[in-house]
């Protein structure tokens, strides 16, 4: 047990934890939907659900050349990405805790010995908001986002980037993660997978997939994974 009587979640020595971001430690996507909607209406441009389920798992610049084209210069696609990005962190400030995927902070605090890492494609001042505002940050020993690699999930390049900082091999990482692109980074790193349902209900090539944290057969398949030879 932890001081506070969580009960100390069962992992083998050696294994880490990495957690996307968007939609696995916070159920941002339906915000992140409404902002993106939102923005777009400045520019005379309305929002399709195809354009939408499109951005899942993207990095923002790619994003904003889908909804605006590839014709716009660089600091314009990074002026627009920030400026939606300030206008997400707006709407969502006064309701981040209820946004918090269910279970999280004690499935957190019941691992606190587990070395863990954030993986994400997501912009840095949106990563910082959330740790920051949530307290999260003192649970991670690694922190990283789609500004630190050159090739943006899908490539393998964040979660492989990612297990050199933990000091892990890939083959001993649990990552979680809510979207395709995402799993396909995972497991094209070579890693096992937790698929997280908060956006997309079927995520082939995870060992398990849960609605949140607080379900029960996530620590029982945790406990049950072994060291990698």
């Amino acid at each position: 047990m932890t001081k506070n009587g969580t009960a100390t979640g069962r992992l083998e020595s050696g294994l880490a934890l990495i957690f996307d971001m968007d939609g696995v430690l916070l159920d941002s996507n339906p915000a992140h939907r409404e902002a993106w909607t939102a923005y777009n209406r400045r520019f005379g441009l309305e929002t399709t659900d195809a354009m939408l389920v499109r951005m899942y798992g993207k990095r923002n610049d790619e994003i904003v050349r889908d909804f605006f084209g590839d014709g716009l210069p660089e600091e314009e696609v990074q002026a627009r990405g920030a400026d939606k990005e300030q206008l997400y962190r707006e709407m969502i400030g006064g309701r981040l805790e209820e946004m918090l995927v269910p279970g999280l902070r004690g499935f957190l605090e019941a691992y606190r010995h587990v070395p863990k890492a954030v993986a994400s494609n997501a912009e840095p001042d949106n990563v910082n908001f959330l740790l920051d505002r949530a307290k999260l940050r003192p649970y991670f020993q690694v922190v990283l986002d789609g500004h630190h690699v050159s090739r943006p999930k899908p490539d393998p390049e964040i979660y492989l980037l990612t297990a050199r900082q933990l000091g892990i091999s890939p083959g001993n990482c649990i990552v979680f993660e809510d979207s395709p692109s995402g799993v396909a980074a995972a497991c094209r790193a070579g890693m096992r997978i937790v698929g997280v349902n908060t956006t997309h209900e079927n995520l082939p090539g995870t060992g398990i997939c849960v609605d949140n944290f607080l379900n029960g057969e996530l620590c029982s398949w945790l406990a049950g994974q072994r060291l990698a030879i």
